[in-house]
């Protein structure tokens, strides 16, 4: 019964532990508690802003990566709506009177990523 006890805590802490490394794993756009940063971009600390106002939240965060736009655009388009944000345009969204523009800068294999959100 002993071994029994053991193995099934030892298999519950891995659980556990595995759990808890993959919900670390995801990074989320500075300023933003609900909007990931995609798995190819690498956020650059401190180098945007946020700022509340009485009409929402103004949100402006930046992010390199060894990528291309087309790349960024496809992770947003695929993770975002099921956030809860409608697609405008590439680029593009809207949700609960909130919009999200993704800007690039720089050339493919060394771009640079802009995120705005602003109230409608």
């Amino acid at each position: 019964m002993g071994r029994r006890l053991a193995w099934t805590v030892f298999a519950v802490a891995t659980v556990i532990s595995t759990a808890l490394a993959g919900a670390g794993a995801q990074s989320f756009i500075e300023g933003s508690e609900d909007l990931p940063l995609a798995p190819v971009l690498e956020a650059v600390d401190e180098a945007g802003m946020v700022f509340d106002s009485p009409s929402g939240r103004i949100v402006e965060a930046f992010a390199t990566g060894d990528t291309d736009r087309q790349e960024v655009l496809a992770f947003y388009a695929e993770t975002l709506p099921s956030l809860g944000w409608e697609q405008l345009a590439d680029g593009r969204y809207r949700r609960e009177g909130e919009r999200l523009a993704i800007d690039f800068f720089g050339a493919d294999g060394a771009l640079s990523v802009r995120f705005t959100l602003a109230p409608e």
